[in-house]
């Protein structure tokens, strides 16, 4: 509150100055053919001394709001952005179960101290022959009955059983860190085609897919249609999912 009445002071000072320098302007518009040099250095100093005690104070305002702004609880809620590794600029889809544990060694002696605790497995996971930097839109996705991305054991064995990300994602935290993982909107394709119930519904994949709704550089994805209340089911079951693997960042 303080700040605002500091602002609103600011202002009318601004405007006073303004309405001023107007009629100093005006003056000297009228009088030009009348002043010696020296008069018109004089009031043309006097003039440039007012636009700069305008400029100065139109600067203070500013950063009055800003000082403001920065006071609202927004400002508060994270000292710093999510800080971590990614697996992507090194390891494409192609990252491996060995590889982040091997990372999360890393992390943990030489990140963690400074606070890069998140540690993430990009895109993926789920393509057990992905290679690279680019995607097969003819691969075959690992998934369960009900067309949740799951693991792919290949690069993943500890998922086998059902088991998923969670014996990972306790290796991590073991570290001290934190696991995340990588996920495109949607639901597989492949689950659509093969049209999959959904999770705690009466209906399946083609129900609540939105064909028309593609990625322009992944082909594993449709778009799901969470107006209705089992798109919203299929988003909610993933979730839990993760939640129960152990998840911490999405």
């Amino acid at each position: 509150m303080r700040d605002t009445h500091i602002l609103l002071a600011g202002f009318k000072v601004i405007y006073k100055r303004l309405q001023y320098n107007f009629e100093l302007i005006n003056e000297f518009n009228s009088s030009f053919y009348y002043l010696s040099t020296q008069q018109y250095k004089n009031q043309y100093i006097m003039v440039f001394k007012h636009l700069k005690s305008i400029f100065l104070l139109i600067v203070l305002s500013t950063c009055l709001v800003y000082a403001q702004q920065t006071n609202s609880k927004y400002w508060q809620y994270a000292a710093t952005p999510p800080l971590g590794w990614n697996s992507w600029d090194i390891y494409g889809t192609t990252v491996t179960e060995q590889q982040i544990k091997e990372q999360a060694d890393a992390m943990a002696k030489y990140l963690l101290p400074s606070g890069y605790k998140y540690l993430t497995v990009d895109i993926q996971w789920y393509e057990p022959e992905s290679k690279g930097h680019s995607y097969n839109p003819r691969a075959i996705l690992t998934m369960d009955e009900y067309g949740r991305l799951t693991p792919g054991l290949k690069k993943f064995p500890s998922a086998a059983d059902g088991k998923g990300f969670k014996p990972l994602a306790d290796y991590v935290h073991s570290k001290g860190l934190k696991f995340g993982i990588h996920i495109m909107r949607g639901i597989p394709r492949q689950a659509v085609s093969k049209n999959l119930p959904v999770l705690g519904t009466n209906v399946k994949a083609q129900d609540i897919a939105i064909k028309s709704s593609t990625c322009s550089w992944n082909p594993d994805m449709y778009g799901v249609d969470a107006t209705k209340p089992e798109g919203q089911a299929y988003y909610n079951s993933i979730i839990q999912m993760y939640a129960d693997w152990g998840v911490d960042f999405i």
